[in-house]
């Protein structure tokens, strides 16, 4: 029998445990090994649940227990779980977490730390949910030179975005349903600037590419500032907006990546990726394009891909087996955002009608392209430009602020 504990029982900490409960028999089959929940790290009371009797607020209790010898981190932050989970690996005992925040700040330590007992730290479920995307990246991929991966990669910013291209809401209007529908938390702030899904990508590119990637290095957008103008701009181009998390490799071995939203082709294999779902495009040089697709969040999605690694922990807790490893990357591993040519969606202000706007616009970027939404008003213009640096538009504000033109948002186009 695997004796193993579990910190953290709220929602997919239960989760987990109802999984391993419900699934017990089908489990033990593919662990080939019945697998015990020992001891449950909370520091709240659970009267009444079949297995009260394991609840302890003591953490020495599990890291001193020898017969567990796999620990589960369900309890999100970075802090007390990086000091729990970096104690457990050091005292022989392999973990298993649903928890991005502490893989995307931490993972190349712990991975290198796991490595070096030989012990396993897995993650499938900080990324995706219930989506499988770690294993098909680091095993099924593997013979893939992986170029870029793109994806949707946050259930309630796409929630929003859907409603308002298809019911044409505001942006308040559709977080404030997200949230009464339970799609969103009470302060879903790190959904709604890009910072959830900022960390996803980050795990994902360290993956992918070898070299940890850490969130403070990623130019990070959300989605407060998208109107329903910018998304009648984009159905004039043929596209939608999504929230997109993207990293591509470069030819000068750097890489380049972002969260923002961006406008999405209608053709895009992830522009029908609506509502809670997340889709995530990995390319390759023989692969081509593979989507993942599914519910990327909610309590037993997750809690399965949790179930999932502590099988696999299971199965190989005799055999050495160090699956996921990155390194620490160089000081400029990650090329500057700004710096990045791009195509971009530009919608500016002034006074006058919109097409004595554009001949304004034009003699600043004789280049751009200009659309038309439908119900277009007086006083704006919406364009794009071809490989464009952001550092190169900034330079060219000043330009249009002499024109009384103003500056109302930009948004990068996709070329996936």
């Amino acid at each position: 029998m695997a004796e193993i504990a579990v910190l953290g029982h709220g929602v997919v900490g239960s989760g987990v445990l109802e999984v391993l409960i419900s699934h017990a028999n089908s489990i033990s089959k593919r662990a080939k090994e019945d697998i015990h929940v020992k001891r449950i790290l909370d520091l709240r009371e659970f009267p009444g649940l079949p297995y009260s009797d394991c609840f302890t607020k003591d953490f020495q209790e599990i890291l001193n227990d020898p017969e567990i010898k796999i620990v589960v981190e369900v309890m999100g932050g970075l802090e007390p779980a990086f000091s729990y989970v970096k104690a457990c690996l050091e005292n022989g005992k392999s973990v298993v977490t649903s928890n991005k925040e502490l893989v995307a700040q931490k993972g190349a330590e712990l991975l290198a730390l796991a490595q070096k007992n030989n012990l396993n730290f897995l993650f499938e479920a900080s990324v995706g949910g219930g989506i499988p995307i770690i294993r098909p990246i680091s095993q099924c991929l593997a013979a893939n030179e992986m170029t870029e991966i793109a994806g949707i990669l946050n259930g309630t910013t796409n929630f929003i975005l859907t409603k308002m291209i298809r019911e044409h809401m505001a942006f308040d209007d559709a977080l404030a349903l997200a949230q009464k529908l339970g799609y969103a938390e009470r302060d879903p702030s790190a959904d709604v600037e890009g910072i959830d899904a900022c960390r996803k990508i980050c795990i994902l590119a360290s993956l992918a590419f070898g070299s940890h990637v850490y969130p403070d290095s990623v130019h990070t957008e959300g989605i407060t500032a998208i109107t329903k103008e910018d998304v009648g701009y984009a159905g004039a181009w043929g596209s939608v907006i999504k929230l997109i998390g993207e990293v591509k490799k470069l030819e000068n071995g750097r890489v380049h990546i972002q969260v923002a939203p961006m406008f999405i082709s209608r053709e895009s294999q992830l522009a029908n990726v609506d509502d809670v779902f997340n889709g995530i495009l990995v390319r390759g040089d023989a692969t081509g394009d593979v989507v993942f697709y599914g519910k990327g969040a909610g309590k037993l999605p997750t809690a399965s891909a949790v179930v999932a690694d502590v099988i696999d922990c299971v199965r190989h807790l005799k055999s050495d087996r160090k699956i996921l490893y990155w390194e620490d990357a160089k000081p400029d591993y990650v090329q500057p955002w700004e710096d990045t040519p791009q195509d971009v969606f530009v919608r500016v202000s002034g006074s006058g009608e919109s097409d004595t706007l554009f001949d304004l616009v034009q003699q600043v970027f004789p280049n751009a392209v200009r659309l038309i939404r439908r119900d277009e008003e007086t006083g704006e213009a919406g364009f794009t430009l071809s490989q464009i640096s952001e550092k190169e538009l900034r330079g060219k504000i000043p330009a249009l602020e002499e024109r009384g033109l103003k500056l109302e948002n930009r948004i990068t186009i996709a070329d996936f």
